[in-house]
């Protein structure tokens, strides 16, 4: 059988909703340093006097190398223990968080990031296992719902802060911040969760670790490399990409026949579990890829500073962290293909409405209220879907469906960032470049922005298809 994990007792003290607000600090660190960075990148491009797609591998490096530990989540979990690994993991992070704030070069910025995505890669799929195991069947709607806060205290508070770091102080504490953060976490877990109760793992499936974790860092590299060049069919960017696709297929034939596979992609028998991943897939590709060109195009475009940015991208994460609390109460009762659907069709609205409207003169409070609409959408729409999937799960299985979701969700918001990135690039190459806009602003690239926008809406639009598979009753 595959590595599995029994459910670890609550001690008589701490409450399911105790456990669950650890948690969301250590997922709230997480977020607010993808968002931080996310509006540091041209300050960064500066201080080192590197090109901002020299840059962007902070983020890049960051990805590759969750998309090498996540895999390891649902054994070493078995096998280490849940709540132990969890510590370690946020440890490992903060740790990185340190060293990358005191890197010196992008070189050594690079490699603290990728250490901060080795820890972080198993801090979201752990965190879930541990509240969806902690509550009761008639809760767990409402304890993911509270594990979306980070989603709107991190996105709200990461833009705005990490622009004024950036602005007033110093890019290292985009960084730095992170770590009283991650002390006070590990702090709290080893008080409030209980110790992990003797289990025994499964072994590795190590020729499926050698097959996915390399296959999923080569297919991440050589989509983000054909990004960043602008060319999918040279041998630099090709190899790898062909190299990485052949590995995970590999995998997948593996995981289907052998009895105890890394992944257990039996789960996708469930139609609800199915169903999730591919609104999943889809939604996360187009909403995290999309995230990455609003702030750029208020910088870009119309000159605004980071924090002005961040500012103007408030309303929507407010909007989402509301919608989100709703309903994932909801949820407890309405199945998901009642509520997601709408969602994913709200949120493609909103941001086909933001997409028309793109252009260099065009007034703030319509933009912004465009992304308002697709936000209240986006909270209806992510963390439901994931709940949806998973509530049909025993304890046991939990840990091997969040790391699914996980892995799927890393993988399309990467694989969407790098394709955007791609047609922004090729987009703008006609109107002056990206680089020329570093400098100053080229009201000139709204056209390119706009380009780009319109297919994070098609793809959000996709996302309709599975949405409607989802279950309609209650099951």
């Amino acid at each position: 059988m595959t590595a599995t994990l029994a459910p670890a007792p609550l001690r008589a003290g701490p409450s399911p909703t105790a456990v669950a607000m650890v948690v969301i600090v250590g997922s709230f660190m997480t977020v607010l340093d993808t968002t931080i960075l996310g509006v540091a990148l041209g300050g960064l491009s500066r201080h080192f006097q590197a090109p901002l797609a020299t840059v962007q591998w902070t983020a890049t490096g960051y990805t590759l190398a969750l998309a090498t530990v996540i895999p390891l989540t649902a054994w070493a979990a078995g096998r280490f223990g849940t709540h132990r690994l969890y510590m370690v993991s946020i440890g490992l992070f903060t740790a990185g968080s340190a060293l990358a704030g005191l890197a010196w070069s992008t070189q050594t910025l690079i490699a603290f990031r990728v250490m901060q995505g080795l820890g972080g890669g198993m801090v979201v799929p752990l965190g879930m296992a541990i509240v969806l195991n902690a509550a009761s069947p008639e809760r767990k709607g409402r304890m993911m719902g509270l594990l979306g806060i980070p989603v709107l205290v991190g996105p709200l508070v990461g833009p705005v802060l990490g622009g004024w770091l950036v602005d007033e102080a110093s890019w290292r504490w985009i960084f730095f911040i992170n770590v009283p953060v991650g002390l006070l976490t590990v702090a709290l877990a080893a008080r409030i969760f209980p110790r992990d109760t003797e289990r025994k793992s499964g072994r590795l499936d190590v020729p499926g670790l050698l097959m996915l974790s390399p296959g999923l860092a080569a297919l991440i590299y050589g989509v983000a490399t054909g990004g960043e060049h602008r060319d999918f069919g040279s041998a630099g960017v090709l190899v790898p990409t062909l190299l990485g696709a052949a590995l995970v297929l590999a995998f997948l034939v593996r995981a289907l026949t052998t009895d105890a596979p890394l992944l257990d992609l039996r789960l996708l028998k469930v139609r609800a579990f199915a169903a999730g991943m591919g609104t999943v897939t889809l939604f996360a590709g187009a909403y995290f890829g999309g995230m990455m060109l609003v702030p750029m195009y208020y910088q870009f475009v119309r000159g605004e500073s980071a924090t002005v940015s961040g500012l103007l991208g408030v309303p929507q994460v407010l909007a989402t962290g509301i919608t989100l609390q709703f309903a994932s109460r909801l949820i407890d009762r309405v199945p998901a293909g009642r509520i997601v659907p709408f969602g994913v069709t709200l949120a493609a609205l909103g941001y086909g409405a933001f997409a028309t409207q793109i252009g260099p003169e065009t007034p703030y409070w319509r933009l912004v209220a465009s992304l308002t609409v697709a936000g209240a959408g986006v909270g209806m729409t992510l963390m439901p879907t994931i709940t949806g999937a998973a509530r049909g799960f025993g304890p046991a299985q939990v840990p091997a469906a969040t790391t699914l979701l996980n892995i799927n969700t890393q993988i399309a918001g990467s694989v969407g960032t790098a394709l955007l990135s791609v047609l922004l690039t090729t987009a703008a190459a006609d109107r002056g470049g990206l680089a020329a806009a570093q400098a100053e602003p080229v009201p000139a690239l709204a056209g390119a922005f706009q380009h780009t926008y319109l297919w994070v809406v098609a793809v959000m639009a996709a996302a309709l298809v599975p949405a409607l598979l989802q279950p309609r009753k209650q099951g």
